[in-house]
């Protein structure tokens, strides 16, 4: 996945990705078990989080973005910079290498290198709709969030 800004101009990435900064409502799930199983997350934490309807909040300061999930059950933040690779542990326990970049298209996109390496999409469909798509060896799940208006 190629970014259409380097890390070290930040300005642009902050004017596209500002579109993602807020509050988002999961409201459709699609594939999330057969997700979670292609990434080898083990049966109960399966279970419980495909009963869950967490809340995304992200946010951004200067060129650091923070992206926190927000359920019942848990609660997980992860802060990063566009283009920088660092170490991060999945919200199911998961050690991963990950990348946060910005594509061609405005899509943030988030390159885990593991296990079993995923690839994480943001995309908005509307001004209100976060489209997430989760891809894992074969599988693909979808999670569509509403943005919560304060």
């Amino acid at each position: 996945m190629s970014s259409i800004f380097q890390a070290s101009n930040s300005y642009p990435q902050l004017i596209m990705g500002d579109k993602f900064v807020g509050t988002w409502a999961l409201d459709m799930s699609e594939n999330f078990d057969e997700y979670m199983k292609a990434v080898e997350v083990n049966f109960m934490t399966r279970k419980m989080a495909s009963v869950l309807k967490p809340n995304v909040i992200i946010s951004a300061a200067g060129d650091t973005w923070s992206l926190k999930t927000e359920s019942p059950l848990k609660t997980s933040e992860t802060s990063f910079k566009l283009g920088q690779e660092y170490e991060e542990t999945t919200p199911d326990g998961r050690s991963v290498m990950t990348t946060f970049t910005l594509d061609n298209e405005g899509k943030l996109v988030q390159e885990q290198k593991g296990k079993v390496p995923s690839i994480i999409t943001r995309e908005l469909t509307d001004e209100n709709t976060l489209l997430c798509t989760c891809v894992a060896k074969d599988v693909t799940c979808k999670r569509k969030y509403k943005r919560v208006v304060a």
